[in-house]
């Protein structure tokens, strides 16, 4: 049997990992010197050709280890086998971890994440990223379930800036946002009949602002957590912006103070 630490050390690991699914995306991947490849996995129904061939020679070339898998097997590990063509690469994205990991470790400085309820739009998600790893986000909570996978929509509409990204991982986000509770955080969630303003809103030290789904905005299980609601005021008649407009006011709302 594993000792806990053991464990412990394998799940930050996986946490951190990110795969790639996709012929042409996966061979960027490899071609992208700033990005660290654990593994290439490779279907054996692939034929040896072409672009197949120059995954393998790039693989081969950076030393990373190329493991060969059943059909089923590869779709698996891609979680989407009807379009991961054979073809997945394991990325290191130091960034990523677990949102526990992520309270454990941090102490003694105030801290802003942004938390995500339902984003199932993959640009929306690649856009989120890309604003909040620019701006004065420290984390983004993103559920395993209910949200869009982070698959080549997401990396693309992100510009690469989700490998990146402080990711925080979680099961389930009314749990997460309980658990930052519990360590002191402030719940914020984004709704466009608060009374209160974003830009009027003084957070001390940790706060974590919810971002609700495209259509539904914010859950019901999600607000009634909330130790607040704010709005961005908006005028001539327009009632709401698009969620990723919106992470971005919130990653850089905090530099208006400074």
């Amino acid at each position: 049997m594993s000792k806990p630490s053991d464990y412990n050390e394998k799940k930050s690991f996986f946490d951190s990992v990110l795969t790639v699914y996709g012929r042409k995306p996966v061979l960027e991947s490899l071609q992208d010197t700033s990005l660290v490849c654990h593994a290439v996995h490779l279907a054996h129904s692939n034929r040896d050709g072409d672009i197949v061939a120059e995954i393998r020679q790039r693989a081969q070339t950076l030393g990373v280890p190329i493991k060969l898998h059943s059909r089923e097997e590869l779709a698996r590990i891609s979680k989407n086998g009807k379009q991961d063509q054979g073809v997945a690469v394991d990325i290191i994205c130091p960034s990523f971890r677990s949102l526990e990991d992520y309270l454990g470790a941090t102490t003694g400085w105030p801290r802003r994440l942004l938390a995500l309820d339902g984003i199932t739009n993959p640009q929306n998600l690649g856009m989120i990223i890309r604003s909040a790893a620019a701006g004065d986000i420290d984390g983004i909570i993103l559920p395993r379930k209910g949200t869009a996978a982070l698959g080549p929509l997401v990396i693309k509409a992100s510009a690469g800036t989700l490998y990146r990204a402080p990711l925080l991982l979680c099961q389930a986000l009314p749990e997460a946002l309980r658990l930052c509770q519990e360590r002191g955080a402030q719940v914020c969630t984004l709704e466009a009949d608060a009374p209160r303003s974003l830009f009027h809103y003084k957070g001390q030290g940790f706060c974590v602002y919810v971002l609700g789904n495209e259509t539904a905005g914010v859950s019901t299980q999600v607000r009634a957590l909330a130790d607040t609601a704010l709005s961005i005021p908006m005028r001539n008649g327009v009632e709401s912006l698009n969620v990723a407009v919106t992470a971005s006011l919130i990653a850089f709302a905090s530099y208006l103070d400074k």
